[in-house]
């Protein structure tokens, strides 16, 4: 790999970044279930958000089971 790049600055090495979109699904998700602001749920690492979105379509499913089961 080059040691350097046109203009002086390091090469880039590590992951470009997150989808946008997969952002604003887990915010939105997040955000409609427990109605924390946009600031406190972009605050959160990507591992977090994935944790609150898995925990959430958890309870999802237990509450949709009872219903199914009534």
């Amino acid at each position: 790999m080059r040691n350097h790049v046109r203009g002086g600055r390091a090469p880039f090495r590590g992951i470009v970044g997150y989808p946008l979109d997969r952002l604003y699904e887990e915010a939105a998700f997040i955000a409609t279930h427990f109605h924390w602001s946009e600031a406190e749920i972009l605050a959160m690492e990507h591992w977090e958000r994935r944790q609150w979105c898995d925990e959430i379509s958890r309870i999802n499913r237990t509450l949709n089971e009872r219903v199914g089961a009534s």
